[in-house]
């Protein structure tokens, strides 16, 4: 019995000490786990802020689905960013300069030029080491091995420059066709009594089937405009990124008006009617080269067909006569 009494006072005074114990580290996980709900919250919110403040695409704002797609290829940016050291602009106008080409070849991000850099450098070894294998399986001569080497060599260490060249000429081109188009729908919204944020917005509802590119940079612009951005930085970026001449005199004919307060637009009107201009000069610069370019193929595959139909007869009549002497 006494032993009993004995083993009830020490349970009693085990529950009594773990009790406190059991209190402390359970209040002290609620509170780590409150603490760790709002800074993922605020963390949230500030990578929510970044990618509002400075988007790579619109697809990012419209679509927080889009981050988590693009965070699949973080391990191949990351790749990408530790083999790009070599190639990677030094100093700042370079860099720069690189981040333009990129922008106006539709490529936005901050870690494009590490991502471009990258590409070069695996385009080269891989070029590289496909010359090495074609100069084994060469029988030549070792200077035309050296040949085929620096050829293939040179052609993977240029291949990624070309192919950002023609994105970037192709976006270009798209819109600079699609531009006076949207141009004149801008006219028309303003004249009608529209706000230039308004005028955007509806440019981009109305063309988004046909000129996606354009309506992707003016709706980046508006968004940005909305944001609070100064009008005059964000017509210069939209110049700056598109990297078309004439979407940057429009830019530069806002901001003028903006800045001295003149009719948008009368400014818009101008510039309408220039563009105009300047899309039938380029049809007929087009039209009077037709007469210079035409005169290859006729020389080359028309011409031919014409000597012999007209000649062939009168070549055969005179070598049958010929024969008959």
């Amino acid at each position: 019995m006494t032993m009993l009494l004995i083993l009830a006072d020490e349970s009693t005074g085990i529950k009594e000490a773990i009790v406190p114990l059991a209190v402390f580290f359970g209040f002290l996980l609620a509170i780590w786990a409150v603490l760790s709900w709002i800074s993922e919250r605020n963390s949230r919110s500030t990578e929510r802020l970044m990618r509002h403040s400075r988007p790579a695409s619109l697809a990012e704002i419209e679509d927080p689905k889009a981050v988590k797609k693009s965070e699949r290829f973080q391990g191949i940016t990351d790749m990408a960013k530790s083999i790009s050291q070599p190639l990677m602009p030094q100093t700042e106008l370079e860099q720069s300069a690189l981040k333009v080409k990129l922008a106006n070849a539709g490529f936005r991000s901050e870690s494009s030029a590490a991502v471009y850099s990258g590409i070069r450098v695996a385009s080269l070894a891989l070029f590289l080491a496909m010359a090495l294998g074609l100069a084994a399986l060469n029988s030549g001569t070792a200077m035309d091995k050296i040949k085929i080497i620096l050829l293939v060599t040179v052609l993977g260490f240029y291949l990624p420059s070309m192919a950002l060249w023609w994105l970037r000429r192709k976006r270009q081109q798209e819109i600079f066709l699609t531009l006076p188009d949207a141009l004149d729908l801008l006219v028309v919204c303003v004249e009608s009594g529209l706000g230039l944020d308004a005028a955007l917005r509806k440019v981009c509802d109305e063309m988004k089937a046909h000129a996606r590119v354009l309506c992707d940079e003016i709706a980046l612009a508006n968004f940005q405009l909305q944001m609070g951005r100064p009008k005059r930085e964000v017509l210069h970026d939209l110049g700056v990124r598109t990297g078309v001449d004439d979407v940057k005199s429009l830019a530069a004919i806002l901001i003028q008006a903006d800045r001295f307060g003149s009719s948008v637009a009368q400014a818009l009107r101008v510039q309408s009617d220039s563009m105009r201009v300047k899309r039938r000069q380029i049809a007929e610069e087009k039209a009077a080269k037709t007469a210079v370019q035409m005169i290859f193929p006729l020389v080359l595959f028309i011409f031919p067909g014409i000597f012999v139909v007209l000649v062939g007869p009168a070549a055969v009549a005179i070598y049958q006569r010929l024969l008959k002497k």
